[in-house]
């Protein structure tokens, strides 16, 4: 440990504390610290307060170093002066690329449960998908391509936003239903849903039941998250995408605690297929 510097490691968490399941990043984060004999402090970011004055505040615990963590995968702008105080971003980017980051692979996620959705005979996939959010524009986008290299139309597959705010959140007045009843009733009926979430997809599941449709004999349903107290409760249990939260955390100890500075560049890490009943 350099000198003057305590044995901590401070995290700037984006509202992470009150997410039931972006906590794993905090549970990797702090397994692989303590491996290391250290402990690591949260500071969550919220209300009035900035990056920099919460970065201050941290400072003065003297740790011997800092990440930033975020509940959903986006793009943080952070001071200039503070850009080198940060050793790691976690779940987020530098929107200047300054910091090294570590990212889920949304893209490549969604080329996978694509693709696992076709190798199950499925053909006409529809997905309802989260507006206005990084991971929902990388995640269509992986979809898009998984359909052109199997020879389906990519660029003409259906895509619909979940809610009918510019930005999802799971506040904002849902269209899942509405959504799902046209798609039973209209002349491309889907043979599978793919859904933005877990919580988009619980939707998916009562309006499928709604219309008459067996899961998965009729719509297979598939998703993002593994947020495991939805997807493994739904009947059947959901095959979703778990994201790579206690990963990036793990990682992000091992970039923190090297004696070098890791290169300044994002990282994309791979969610994992969990395997359930719903395709």
């Amino acid at each position: 440990m350099r000198q003057g510097w305590m044995p901590l490691v401070g995290l700037v968490a984006d509202d992470l504390i009150t997410s039931p399941f972006a906590t794993e990043i905090i549970r990797g984060l702090d397994g692989a610290v303590r491996a290391a004999d250290m402990a690591v402090f949260a500071m969550t970011l919220g209300g009035h307060r900035s990056i920099a004055s919460i970065l201050d505040e941290m400072r003065r615990f003297r740790p011997r170093a800092i990440a930033y963590a975020a509940m959903y995968h986006k793009s943080v702008d952070l001071p200039p002066e503070f850009a080198d105080a940060v050793g790691v971003m976690i779940n987020c980017r530098d929107a200047n690329d300054r910091v090294t980051s570590l990212v889920p692979d949304e893209s490549g996620a969604a080329i996978e449960i694509t693709n696992y959705l076709i190798d199950a005979g499925r053909r006409n996939i529809a997905f309802i998908n989260l507006p206005g959010l990084l991971a929902g524009e990388l995640r269509e986008l992986g979809f898009r391509q998984a359909l052109e290299h199997a020879g389906i139309d990519g660029a003409g597959a259906i895509v619909l936003p979940a809610v009918s705010k510019a930005i999802y959140s799971d506040r904002a007045h849902s269209l899942v239903s509405a959504h799902v009843q046209e798609l039973m009733i209209g002349p491309r009926r889907p043979d599978a849903i793919l859904c933005g979430n877990d919580r988009v997809a619980m939707e998916v599941y009562a309006a499928l039941r709604r219309a008459g449709a067996a899961i998965p004999d009729d719509v297979a349903v598939a998703s993002f998250d593994n947020q495991v107290e939805i997807a493994s409760r739904l009947d059947p249990p959901l095959t979703t995408m778990a994201l790579p939260h206690r990963a990036m955390g793990r990682q992000a100890a091992q970039i923190l605690l090297a004696e070098d500075r890791a290169p300044v560049g994002v990282q994309k890490l791979p969610f994992q297929l969990v395997e359930r009943a719903s395709v």
